[in-house]
């Protein structure tokens, strides 16, 4: 439950850092060093929630493709979520797409992510 705690706190971060540092004006956000620090601040929280309920890999870091070999096998809509959050907050965010639109979506299936982790550690 503590990964859980973490992962919405690394949420709520990222947002923080975009409403208060990114500069968001008519739809874009105008720091692309901040916009880049919340979508690894967002991408992280997801990491290390999934990290616990999937469990250690074992020795040397996960690629994306080792979560997403796992989550298929659990849920196709979390499939879906992960790949698209870590499609934007992973690679867009890191590339510098500044629209305000596009961080919202990746926040919104990250929130959905771990919103779906909790539900699954509570019937376990």
């Amino acid at each position: 439950m503590n990964s859980i705690l973490e992962a919405k706190r690394h949420i709520k971060d990222a947002k923080d850092i975009l409403r208060e540092k990114a500069l968001k004006e008519g739809g874009f956000y105008q720091d692309t060093e901040y916009v880049k620090l919340a979508g690894q601040t967002a991408y992280t929280g997801i990491l290390f929630a999934l990290d616990d309920f999937l469990g250690k890999k074992g020795k040397g870091l996960k690629n994306v493709d080792w979560y997403k070999q796992h989550l298929v096998k659990w849920d196709k809509k979390i499939y879906n979520s992960f790949t698209t959050a870590y499609q934007v907050l992973y690679l867009d965010m890191a590339d510098g797409e500044k629209s305000a639109e596009l961080a919202a979506t990746g926040l919104e299936e990250a929130e959905k992510i771990i919103g779906w982790l909790e539900n699954q550690t509570a019937i376990a």
